[in-house]
């Protein structure tokens, strides 16, 4: 049975995981891209979008531990795209390019209705209104016996967590501080949801927090 996750998130210090006003020039905010200095230079992101070599080490292990074992993803419609309320048309597909990271089933949480859409490189797009939890038992089905990771945004993850459904969490810790933007701690309590802390490990450009649910 496969676990459902939260890999690879990056968090400041001050516990902002995107920064504010988010559009298509600040696709994570205002100094949201900041956050990921991390994994923007490892291996994993560079192959990832066809740039060649990147760095191998602490980072690109983390990296590449948080795309194994995926079967299917759950976003928020935030992590798909600018838009807001209904769908205009469908000329916006993402901010990949016609050929998405993912390759699995991509589950988005939205209120508008939209068809599927198929990319290159096996990715889907299917767009959920009917919430979260019918969001997972897609996301599971679709997985069959690997991992669902929850990709984000903050509001998706938060609402995850609160009904319980994450089994573990990898996040990111950049040692910045953005000071305003989406807070993912704000009003959770982790221990009171059943999280540990299992691993911490530092790189050079983070700290590397591996939560699980006892």
């Amino acid at each position: 049975m496969g676990k459902v996750k939260v890999a690879a998130f990056t968090v400041s210090l001050d516990g902002f995981a995107s920064g504010p006003r988010q559009d298509v020039q600040n696709p994570l905010g205002v100094r949201g891209e900041e956050l990921h200095s991390w994994f923007v230079g490892t291996d994993v992101f560079k192959k990832m979008n066809d740039q060649g070599e990147g760095a191998h080490g602490i980072d690109n292990d983390f990296a590449a531990q948080s795309m194994d074992n995926i079967g299917a993803w759950i976003l928020g419609r935030n992590m798909f795209g600018p838009v807001r309320g209904p769908w205009k048309d469908e000329s916006w597909k993402g901010w990949w390019g016609d050929t998405p990271p993912y390759h699995t089933p991509v589950f988005v949480l939205t209120h508008h209705a939209r068809a599927p859409l198929a990319m290159q490189g096996g990715t889907t797009f299917y767009f959920v209104t009917d919430g979260i939890e019918s969001a997972l038992n897609k996301a599971k089905a679709a997985a069959k016996d690997k991992d669902v990771r929850i990709g984000g945004g903050v509001a998706t993850i938060r609402q995850y967590l609160t009904a319980g459904h994450i089994d573990e969490l990898h996040l990111a810790m950049s040692p910045i501080f953005l000071g305003e933007g989406e807070h993912l701690f704000a009003g959770l309590n982790l221990h009171a949801l059943g999280f540990t802390s299992i691993t911490t490990v530092a790189s050079e450009k983070a700290m590397h927090v591996l939560l699980r649910k006892g």
